[in-house]
């Protein structure tokens, strides 16, 4: 028995909602793996292991060659775009100026005109002029229509009819921002962090990844830890011993340097695989059929 008309339908100017969804219309969405997450021992810029690593007040860890590069790439767009907006605005001032001139000026012709039936020669571009340099009475009234036509032509075609937008610069902000937070940082504000090396026996000579434990309990440091760091200092703990220990004895476990509950300063980690860890963890991307897609021109095969 022949299946019905309305399964198999192929011919329709537009695709049907099951055609959509097996060319892979709309959103599609994947779930991120460990291998698309930055562990925490990685720089936010370089994304590679730190080297001499610095922090900035919201637990953001940069290299300090990558984080001094960015910093000082910043300035020099600032003092580019501070460059730019003071030319607008001597640009935008020397305009006002010659407007008023202008405007004085044909003021003035407007009373010569008014007084002698004529009107003298005068430096504006826009207005046009005979070879003598002077316009009778007649040709100031052919020169104000032409005007008045042109201003309210629609002739977009021309180039004299073409309306021209001016660029506007605004006026940029003068601090430096974290790449990673996108809130504002400042040189004297990024302190030095110091990871604890695990050098025991149970470490595999041959490995050639680091890995940093807590200098107080002795865990290993992965990215399902919460860490946190003293400014004053840098050394990192975890952050069961930071609120254990270094809260209630003001010192650091470490060096026994003296600090403050407002030195300590949480890291910001990777994510994990767990959807439990509270990262958003599934990449999305939309795809649409249409020109330049590659799939308007394909319908599925049906099955038979």
């Amino acid at each position: 028995m022949p299946q019905r008309h309305s399964k198999n339908n192929n011919d329709l100017a537009f695709f049907t909602y099951d055609e959509k969804r097996k060319l892979g219309y709309g959103t599609q969405r994947e779930r991120l793996g460990r291998d698309s997450i930055k562990p925490f021992d990685a720089c936010a810029l370089c994304l590679k292991p730190f080297v001499d690593p610095l922090c900035c007040l919201k637990g953001h860890v940069f290299c300090k060659e990558c984080i001094l590069r960015s910093l000082l790439s910043q300035k020099k767009d600032i003092q580019r775009k501070l460059a730019a907006h003071e030319a607008q605005k001597k640009h935008e001032k020397e305009e006002e100026e010659d407007r008023l001139m202008l405007q004085k000026a044909r003021e003035l012709d407007a009373f010569d005109q008014q007084n002698h039936g004529a009107v003298p020669q005068y430096t504006d571009k826009n207005h046009s002029q005979d070879k003598n340099g002077f316009h009778g009475a007649n040709s100031v009234k052919v020169t104000s229509y032409e005007e008045e036509a042109l201003r309210t032509m629609k002739a977009f075609w021309l180039p004299s009819a073409t309306p021209e937008a001016p660029l506007k610069v605004d006026a940029p902000s003068t601090s430096t921002v974290c790449p990673e937070g996108n809130e504002k940082l400042k040189l004297k504000t990024l302190f030095p962090i110091c990871f604890i090396e695990d050098t025991s026996e149970k470490k595999k000579p041959n490995s050639l990844d680091k890995t940093y434990i807590c200098p107080s309990c002795k865990v290993t440091l992965t990215n399902t830890v919460s860490l946190s760091a003293l400014s004053s200092c840098g050394h990192v703990f975890c952050k069961k011993c930071a609120e254990k220990f270094i809260v209630v004895d003001k010192v650091c476990l470490v060096c026994d340097k003296p600090c403050k509950e407002r030195n300590l300063v949480k890291l910001e980690k990777g994510g994990t695989g767990f959807s439990a860890h509270g990262d958003h963890l599934e990449a999305t991307d939309f795809k649409h059929l249409g020109s330049g897609s590659g799939l308007g021109l394909v319908r599925p095969a049906m099955k038979t």
